[in-house]
């Protein structure tokens, strides 16, 4: 066979930009995908697309909106099937599949289905067909798979991993979710909009950890104000299934026992690494299956580059992307993409929505920097007051000399939101900027020049000794 200079091994967004990357620039490249021809992999397949459809489809179904969980109208009976639920989803996730294979297509990368390992350095072979391929250079996009405790019994049909719950036949009328972290607290919000009584469990002391202290205790409150009981600081030790009652049981560490008709068990994930053959060549995953790279995207093996989930965090679709552009630039010398801008936002998908840019407040006073922080109410905004967004917010954060540090969200469309804060931090302006600036009336951008007024007043009376 004709040698390629590019095989890529995965089809999600790392490996599909990637190799568009490398094809638009006249190289030949081929790319392996286990379970071609549904493309995308599990940000298309089972995680990033069919979850956030699913929460637009539990929002539109339920006739709720961020106001809050107690606003919801039920119309449909109980129990209901989750084929109501998953009906968009599936159309949406065909049509993205559809969208990749023509991307694609229009690229000239020549596909291949099957599971690809290594036989040498430079040789994949495909296991069903035992087909060869040479090529000079590889893109490992593999992508990750949800982390499976031992102690967890998810061979019962009542207990879900994360990719399983896209599999769920009948909305449960209770459900424990395991963790503390995104993936958990979707689908937490997904299933008690819909009615489910949820008990969140995980040793963590709070729920999204990483999230600045304000919002995610904004966040936090918002949930037990609309029914999730959040059970914190004592992690979930044992889980069984009572075979007669078909009732799930979990056990914590401090011996707290909770009862539920289904289990979600959301412990993270792990990277798809086995079988590739790896370790033959020096390129050894860590204990949850990522690949180490250096910062173009190399593994031990310089001409073998990583990208996505694969390589661990962030982990986020938006940045596996660009991680699959630069591996690529870097490999052709193809002067374009250098590297992963350092800048770029967390959008987290529960409802209310949560997203932010920049370093927390916590994170300022830890290195020691001075700020000031600027905030404006969605209730006080007229868009948000259409939406009925309540607890809502934006906050900036910004220097004494008001250049802008970063901003956090929350409330509806704040995954959108944020970009105009994004924009900003790139171009190093300062809050004046959205003083300046003329938003369109009425819309929850105007949070901008407000937060920024309610900034420049923080500043001033830091002048007054207020």
């Amino acid at each position: 066979m004709a040698r390629y200079d590019l095989v890529v091994i995965g089809s999600g967004p790392a490996g599909e930009k990637g190799a568009a990357q490398a094809a638009w620039s006249g190289k030949r490249v081929a790319m392996v995908e286990k379970r071609a021809p549904h493309l995308g992999g599990a940000c298309t397949n089972t995680g990033t697309l069919p979850s956030k459809t699913l929460r637009e489809s539990a929002l539109a179904l339920t006739g709720m909106t961020s106001r809050g969980l107690e606003a919801a109208v039920l119309a449909l009976p109980r129990p209901f099937a989750a084929a109501t639920l998953m009906f968009r989803e599936h159309l949406v996730v065909s049509e993205e599949r559809a969208r990749i294979w023509r991307n694609m297509e229009r690229h000239g990368v020549e596909m291949f289905a099957g599971s690809a390992s290594f036989v040498d350095p430079h040789t994949v072979r495909i296991a069903e067909t035992g087909q060869t391929i040479p090529a000079d250079f590889f893109l490992i996009a593999t992508g990750s798979r949800p982390h499976r405790p031992s102690w967890v019994p998810f061979e019962e049909p009542e207990i879900y991993d994360s990719d399983e719950i896209l599999e769920i036949e009948t909305i449960p009328e209770s459900m424990i979710v395991m963790g503390s972290g995104v993936i958990a607290a979707e689908y937490a919000c997904i299933f008690a909009a819909l009615g489910t009584k949820v008990i969140l469990l995980d040793g963590r002391d709070r729920l999204l950890s990483f999230l600045d202290e304000e919002l995610g205790d904004r966040f936090t409150t918002e949930l037990e104000r609309l029914g999730l009981w959040l059970r914190l600081g004592d992690a979930p030790a044992q889980c069984s299934l009572d075979p007669q009652t078909r009732v799930c049981t979990v056990v914590t560490e401090k011996g707290r026992v909770e009862t539920a008709a289904a289990v979600l068990g959301a412990a993270g994930r792990s990277g798809n690494t086995s079988g590739l053959g790896l370790e033959a060549l020096g390129v050894i995953p860590d204990k949850r299956g990522n690949l180490p790279v250096n910062e173009h995207f190399q593994t031990a093996q310089p001409h073998i580059y990583a990208a996505g989930d694969v390589v661990g965090f962030p982990g986020l679709a938006s940045t596996s992307m660009e991680q699959g552009r630069v591996a690529m630039c870097h490999a052709f010398q193809i002067a374009y993409k250098t590297r992963v801008n350092p800048l770029f936002p967390y959008g987290i998908y529960t409802i209310p929505e949560i997203s932010y840019v920049g370093p927390t407040e916590e994170e300022l006073k830890g290195k020691g920097v001075d700020y000031l922080a600027g905030r404006a109410l969605m209730r006080e905004n007229a868009r948000g007051e259409i939406l009925g967004a309540e607890s809502g917010f934006l906050k900036l954060l910004f220097a004494p000399d008001k250049k802008l540090l970063a901003v956090h969200a929350l409330g509806p469309s704040a995954t959108e939101l944020i970009h105009i804060g994004v924009i900003a931090l790139l171009k190093e302006a300062t809050i004046d900027l959205f003083i300046d600036a003329v938003f369109n009336y009425p819309t929850l951008s105007e949070l901008y020049k407000y937060a920024a007024y309610d900034g420049l007043g923080a500043l001033a009376r830091r002048g007054k000794g207020a």
